[in-house]
């Protein structure tokens, strides 16, 4: 396998912050910039590093709507902006 094939099939994952993704995208949780309080209770709702969930809504400067498997979450602008997706 020459390099060029190898390089082609490398999969490049963007991040962003939860507040800046697209309604209806579906993202991975990548990280949390928040203490250990926030990261608690987010990882209680299912929100843990790798988890796969969509963005369901992102209204104005209100609270970011998503959908972790089975259950729809509002998370608040602040912490949206804590939140690392790719």
């Amino acid at each position: 396998m020459s390099l060029t094939q190898i390089w082609a099939k490398k999969t490049v994952f963007v991040q962003a912050l939860l507040s800046m993704v697209d309604q209806g995208k579906k993202v991975a949780l990548a990280h949390i910039n928040g203490g250990r309080g926030m990261r608690s209770r987010l990882y209680s709702m299912g929100l843990v590093p790798g988890a796969v969930f969509t963005v369901l809504s992102r209204n104005g400067g209100g609270p970011v709507m998503v959908k972790v498997k089975d259950s729809r979450l509002a998370i608040g602008r602040g912490m949206a902006q804590k939140i690392i997706v790719e």
